[in-house]
């Protein structure tokens, strides 16, 4: 790990030059917030580290991934609020690879205009040069399900930090983790660089982080557990934005729906002590309406979909097996706190063939 992170770290240096300036694309996630350290690491105060709000975040999201990269981590950070642009671009469209490309597009719309807010802004200093670098923490599996690298491969599905950006950028890309697995067999490479960089303390044999967007809420000690690891983890696994759990047409109301179900099945995982046994966890919001019956009324309501599944390196993953009386609870909370749901499913499939999300 201490070499890929000195090449990486020296790579970085050598690409943005002595004045050259990176905006970063942080999440909160472990990907991108190891991306933004080395970044850090290399050319100091030059990087700048940008949050946008798309919208599309779970329920309070915004202000904890702020607290947890200012507060804890003392990331320098940018937050800019588009979430009405990022809703307007996804007006009526509900073919899933036209919502990832219209999400890339506003994204680098956006950071492209930040970047020049913040040039401008430096431009008083004589030291530094303009931002012309755009940080972004993908890894491997994300471009395998993208695009061909390294070989044939089919195209699964576009990543919008990958496949979905457009074709020609002001800002070049700078992803130093584009060709890590976050798996076993490397040794949870993702989880060892986390540690060496942001917490001063390298273990190759911790356990992997929960999801590649899992956040990291508290620091951790300088000397670490196994169990350590795991207890400090995020009580909410975020991996993706919502868009990608509405399947469908977006919109706000939907949103509001979707949050409040994905809230109640993440705090019943906590509730019912299977957090660290589960990799990743959402709920999703199906395209279609059933009957049902409330009090003496027949409804006609929206369908909810939960999802669970284990994985070492997301490449392939298996639902979690819940007992009953788990899914019993959770589908009585969901249709008896949330007006307008009818219906709650539980999907069982494993990636392959299917996806860990739903679109």
């Amino acid at each position: 790990m201490d070499e890929f992170v000195g090449k990486e770290i020296a790579r970085i240096r050598q690409l943005v030059g002595e004045k050259g300036q990176v905006i970063g694309a942080v999440s909160g996630g472990v990907d991108s917030t190891v991306a933004a350290t080395l970044t850090r690491e290399a050319i100091g105060d030059r990087f700048h580290a940008v949050l946008v709000n798309n919208g599309l975040l779970r329920l309070g999201e915004v202000e904890q991934v702020t607290e947890t990269l200012t507060k804890h981590l003392h990331i320098d950070l940018t937050v800019v609020d588009a979430s009405q642009r990022f809703l307007d671009a996804l007006e009526g469209i509900s073919e899933p690879e036209e919502k990832r490309k219209r999400i890339g597009r506003m994204f680098i719309e956006v950071f492209q205009e930040t970047a020049l807010k913040l040039s401008e802004a430096a431009a008083e200093s004589p030291n530094v040069g303009d931002i012309g670098w755009l940080l972004q923490g993908t890894l491997y599996p994300d471009v395998i399900e993208s695009l061909t690298f390294k070989g044939p491969s089919q195209t699964i599905k576009t990543h919008h930090n990958v496949g979905g950006l457009p074709a020609v950028m002001k800002l070049k890309l700078i992803e130093p983790l584009r060709e890590l697995f976050k798996d076993e067999g490397n040794d949870f490479k993702i989880a060892s660089i986390a540690i060496r960089l942001i917490f001063k303390s390298a273990r190759s044999w911790i356990n992997p982080w929960p999801s590649r967007g899992a956040r990291m809420e508290t620091p951790f000690p300088r000397t670490l557990t196994r169990d350590q690891v795991c207890a400090k983890r995020e009580d909410h696994q975020i991996n993706s934005d919502s868009y990608q759990r509405i399947l469908g047409h977006v919109n706000q109301p939907q949103l509001q729906i979707l949050r409040r179900a994905d809230k109640i099945f993440l705090d019943e995982i906590t509730s019912a002590g299977l957090y660290r046994e589960i990799s990743q966890a959402f709920a999703a919001l199906l395209p279609v309406r059933a009957v049902g019956v409330q009090g003496d009324k027949r409804s006609y309501g929206q369908c909810i979909v939960l999802r669970a599944v284990t994985t070492t390196d997301y490449m392939t993953a298996k639902a979690f097996r819940f007992d009953w009386e788990f899914i019993e609870n959770v589908t009585s909370r969901i249709i008896n706190e949330i007006p307008g749901i009818s219906r709650v499913f539980y999907d069982t499939t494993s990636k392959p063939p299917g996806t860990i999300e739903m679109e």
